[in-house]
């Protein structure tokens, strides 16, 4: 299951002021581990690399805008944000050492618990 980078035109804002170029990739805003890392070894290089480079480009203005908020209190339109930031963890091992979405001579994800 690949995750969802489809537009949102003609809806509110999914993400904060100031993030609306990184609302085509408001699909990965997933709140459990588990699901980024379904995320990730569920897409191909490619599509995980323009996630990659899209929030790599907005990863200081990210860290910035989530410094407001404690964890525990976010507007939904930063937690979504923050979870992105979340996925851009789980991609980022993918597409700067891997070069592939799964780890490569890992052990299967699905024999240990999450």
């Amino acid at each position: 299951m690949a995750v969802q980078h489809e537009g949102i035109a003609g809806s509110q804002p999914k993400l904060p002021k100031g993030f609306a170029d990184l609302e085509p990739f408001v699909g990965w805003a997933l709140p459990t581990e588990k699901e980024r890392l379904t995320a990730r070894e569920t897409g191909n290089i490619e599509e995980l690399q323009v996630f990659y480079d899209a929030m790599m480009a907005r990863l200081p203005a990210i860290i910035e805008h989530l410094k407001q908020f404690p964890v525990d209190r976010m507007p939904e339109d930063t937690e979504r944000l923050f979870q992105m930031a979340l996925s851009l963890i789980e991609v980022s091992i993918a597409v700067e050492l891997y070069r592939r979405p799964e780890v490569i001579n890992g052990f299967d994800r699905a024999r240990f618990s999450l």
